[in-house]
């Protein structure tokens, strides 16, 4: 009930803005290149859904390849620098260096090199999604209790063998929360590769209606990007329970051990 009544609530919170958002327009009679009422951004998302499905589309490929490729060096790199912590050492302050630089900034300079192509949209994502993956794994690696490792050693296990039957195992929930944040920023990270210059793409088209001072499409391409940062989320979840059936919530046992002892009273 609890659960029901939070979204319930978040629901009515985001109706009523967006209630308010359209009164506020027609009252004060704001014009469309100005500030759009949430139908005027609905009615373009209706007109414009074809051509904004497939701009989608082709951000969701550069966030997927994106991302794909920030996960495998992430786990690459987690177990070299927790195999290694001289490795640690001299790459981490190197990932942090990264962040700083605005990607902004980063992004030309991509394009400069490897031309107006899918490789800098990839690039940029990869760069925006690999700190949290391999930063969130690597602390996960090494939050292990020692003594578990120790204890699949003195049975024979070489090192590779520990960290795949022990540690990589007790890292994925550290993992998969990494993955949810890079998810997050992975379309965003797309998107701004495609801003800085593409052919086509959510970037691409969000640039345009925005020098055309097309303000709903503006906000309409603003809900799809959106919705897709949170659709991948949402993957990131759905894999985390196939990943990790025993953190799925389960009914408490009390629910159950009530009936049981009724029953067996009744045996009884």
């Amino acid at each position: 009930m609890k659960e029901w009544r939070g979204r319930a609530v978040l629901v009515g919170g985001a109706m009523g803005l967006l209630a308010v958002w359209e009164l506020s327009v027609k009252i004060f009679g704001i014009p469309l290149y100005v500030l759009p009422a949430p139908t005027d951004v609905a009615a373009a998302f209706g007109t414009e859904w074809e051509t904004l499905a497939g701009h989608g589309a082709v951000t969701t490929l550069e966030a997927l390849a994106g991302i794909g490729i920030s996960f495998i060096l992430a786990l690459a790199l987690g177990i070299l620098m927790d195999w290694f912590p001289a490795v640690k050492k001299g790459v981490y302050p190197l990932l942090v260096v990264t962040q700083t630089v605005p990607m902004l900034v980063l992004a030309p300079i991509f394009i400069i090199y490897m031309g107006f192509g899918i490789g800098p949209k990839i690039l940029t994502v990869v760069l925006m999604c690999f700190f949290p993956v391999a930063v969130s794994f690597s602390d996960g690696l090494g939050r292990v209790d020692e003594e578990y490792v120790h204890l699949v050693r003195s049975c024979g296990a070489g090192k590779w063998s520990a960290y795949r039957l022990v540690k990589i195992p007790a890292a994925l929930p550290s993992l998969l929360s990494g993955l949810k944040v890079a998810a997050t920023y992975s379309i965003s990270g797309a998107v701004v590769g495609e801003w800085i210059g593409a052919q086509e793409g959510l970037g691409y088209y969000l640039l345009r209606v925005k020098n055309g001072y097309m303000l709903d499409k503006v906000f309409a391409c603003v809900a799809v990007i959106i919705g897709l940062s949170l659709c991948m989320n949402g993957a990131v979840r759905l894999l985390g329970r196939l990943w990790l059936p025993y953190e799925r919530k389960h009914k408490p046992y009390r629910r159950y051990s009530g009936g049981m002892d009724n029953e067996a009273s009744g045996r009884m």
